[in-house]
């Protein structure tokens, strides 16, 4: 069964090594880093707070280094990336007119039956395009693999062998947050996921964004542009029901009921939790079995407690 700890951001304040603790009889720890791109590695801060050795697996250079000897997987991933891109461009367009058509149901004053009628449809037509984008994500990947099988390819096999091997070897393993559509691109080329269903995982901000069901970006604030929740991905579903939200604090309107009511109403039936500095929630299987540090967005516009199993 797996065992699965998610934590929230651990540059402010680590709690890594809460959840480290109870596992130090368990064996070696290995992280996985990769959403970190160009410092992947960088453990000694890692290592310092936790106060052993930690290998990292390396798959952000594994990778550059099997499509540097494979140009044709080079150019087909390039092509996949830039149909992403695409998907995502035409999804943000049509995102921000359904929201905003929500956002002005709900500021009309009164909650009569026809009101209500007509907000439930505007969320509908929302939640009805995320799903429609999701397919067309989940269909572009599954095509991409159907055709060039990447974990077949050699050079992606040979990288793919000594990951698994380093795997092998820990039965504990850290995702670390980052650039989470680098970090999932990167797990999903070298098919990890049942591997990973295998150890004790703990993860962290964007780490237990792409061990979820379905990625969500989100901020309602930003410097530039509308802040409108999008989907950018299907997850790996390591684990079922949870929406992480990491920094939610610093990027959610967690005072503003109809905001928190809205993003619990259209990811429902996924159960969306806050994951700030300090938060520590464990997982058995697909049931979260005790939570800290965090808090349910509620369809009632509230901060609710975790719902456990």
């Amino acid at each position: 069964m797996t065992e699965i700890t998610l934590l929230g951001p651990q540059r402010e304040r680590p709690n890594l090594v809460d959840a480290t603790r109870p596992l130090a009889s368990a064996g070696k720890i290995c992280a996985i880093t990769a959403g970190w791109q160009q410092r992947e590695g960088e453990l000694s801060e890692l290592q310092a707070h936790l106060g052993t050795h930690v290998e990292d697996v390396q798959l952000y250079r594994r990778l550059d280094h099997a499509l540097s000897l494979d140009p044709e997987l080079f150019q087909a991933h390039r092509e996949r990336q830039s149909q992403l891109r695409q998907r995502q461009k035409w999804y943000r367009r049509r995102l921000h007119h359904y929201m905003d058509a929500y956002l002005e149901l709900a500021s009309e004053t009164g909650n009569g039956a026809a009101l209500l009628a007509e907000r439930r449809a505007a969320l509908n037509t929302i939640r009805a395009l995320d799903r429609h984008h999701l397919r067309q994500i989940i269909a572009i990947h599954a095509a991409f693999t159907a055709r060039w099988r990447p974990s077949k390819r050699p050079a992606i096999a040979e990288q793919r062998e000594a990951v698994i091997r380093r795997l092998d070897a820990c039965p504990v393993v850290l995702i670390a947050g980052g650039h989470v559509g680098v970090l999932l691109s990167r797990l999903r080329l070298f098919e990890i996921a049942s591997e990973l269903r295998e150890r004790i995982l703990i993860a962290w901000s964007a780490g237990a964004m792409a061990l979820s069901e379905r990625v969500v970006l989100f901020h309602d604030s930003p410097p530039q542009g509308a802040g409108h929740a999008e989907v950018l991905d299907a997850g790996l579903s390591v684990f079922r029901h949870l929406l992480p939200l990491p920094h939610a604090r610093g990027r959610l309107r967690l005072h503003d009921p109809r905001r928190v009511a809205l993003l619990a109403r259209r990811f429902h039936p996924l159960q969306a939790l806050t994951l700030d500095a300090g938060s520590l929630i464990r997982i058995s299987g697909h049931a979260l079995v005790s939570a800290q540090g965090t808090a349910r967005l509620s369809a009632r516009g509230t901060l609710a407690e975790a719902r456990l199993a």
